[in-house]
């Protein structure tokens, strides 16, 4: 068998991976399609071994050591992926990425101009304290606001 055959459909896993990456939004797919990448690198690495050990006359078959290798790896990345994405749809109530860009900044946003409205007031009540307990004894740490809310 040639080289050409592994090598175009390795090259169209690796296209529609990348194809997978940049076009979904959902986390799951995302991470199916890396496997997909990766295992058109193991079909590349096969096919060059058995191509290499014909021409070379070697038996040392380091081609399909390194594809065991990258299996576990994606084994590996796969179940840590998998857990990270269960736990933040778990937190969030979704998997879709573009919503989850959120997270690093620490907040969400309600709309285009975020939580505050357009000028940065709370909405119309807004008095300009941000005392939200109701008694007007100044401003309270932290922590009794916390307590005040778990209460």
């Amino acid at each position: 068998m040639h080289l050409v055959y592994p090598a175009v459909l390795a090259a169209l896993l690796f296209c529609t991976g990348i194809y997978g990456v940049l076009a979904r939004r959902n986390a799951i797919l995302v991470l199916m399609s890396v496997e997909l990448m990766l295992n058109a690198v193991n079909l590349n690495l096969v096919a060059f071994d058995v191509w290499l050990s014909r021409t070379a006359e070697e038996k040392l078959h380091s081609g399909q050591a390194l594809t065991l290798f990258t299996i576990a790896i994606a084994a590996a990345e796969i179940g840590i992926g998998l857990a990270i994405v269960l736990a933040v749809y778990r937190a969030r109530g979704t998997s879709d990425i573009d919503k989850l860009r959120d997270t690093a900044e620490g907040h969400e946003t309600d709309g285009p101009d975020g939580p505050d409205g357009p000028n940065g007031n709370h909405g119309p009540e807004d008095n300009g304290d941000d005392n939200d307990s109701g008694n007007d004894n100044g401003p309270q740490p932290p922590t009794a606001k916390k307590a005040e809310a778990t209460a």
